[in-house]
C-alpha cells in the first residue's frame, strides 16, 4: 500500500538529520496504521477519514525515527552531562510522537497493540461455525 504521509509532513514535526532516509520509518508506520487503524466498524464503514489516518501515520513515523535518532533534552558543558527525551520503556509511550499517535487513534488500535507488546502476549483468534450441517440443510442424513 502507498504511504499516506510524506517526508515533508514528518519533517514538519521532527528535526531530521541529513543523510538519514525517512522511508523505512514511514513504511513501518504505514504498515501498522493499515493493520491497526484503517479498519471498518460493524456496519462496514471506515472508522477514520484519510486525513486522520495520515496524521496517525505521520506521528508514528516520527516516533520510529526518534527511536533511531534520539535527541538530547538537555546538554551541560561545565560538568559534562546529557539527558535524552526518550525514556527506557517499551512500545509507543517511549516517545512524545508515539504518545500523540495513540492519542490520534481514538478507536484504540495502537493503544491495544502497545499494551499487548508490553505484556508480552500475542493475539488469540478463534472461529465458531454458526451455520447448519449438510444434513440440516438438505434433510439427508
Amino acid at each position: 500500500m502507498m504511504a499516506r504521509t510524506t517526508v515533508d509532513n514528518v519533517e514538519a514535526i521532527i528535526e531530521i538529520d541529513s543523510g538519514i532516509s525517512l522511508t523505512p520509518f514511514i513504511e513501518v508506520a504505514n504498515a501498522l496504521v493499515t493493520e491497526k487503524c484503517a479498519v471498518n466498524d460493524s456496519d462496514g464503514n471506515a472508522v477514520y477519514t484519510d486525513t486522520r489516518l495520515e496524521l496517525i501515520e505521520r506521528w508514528l513515523a516520527a516516533h520510529f525515527y526518534h527511536i533511531r535518532d534520539n535527541r538530547p533534552n538537555t546538554d551541560k558543558a561545565d560538568v559534562v552531562s546529557r539527558t535524552f527525551r526518550s525514556k527506557v520503556d517499551l512500545g509507543f509511550a517511549v516517545t512524545h510522537y508515539g504518545q500523540q499517535a495513540m492519542l490520534l487513534d481514538t478507536n484504540g488500535g495502537l493503544a491495544a497493540l502497545n499494551e499487548q507488546m508490553k505484556s508480552g502476549k500475542s493475539a488469540t483468534i478463534s472461529f465458531s461455525w454458526l451455520g447448519k450441517t449438510e444434513s440440516e440443510t438438505t434433510g439427508i442424513s
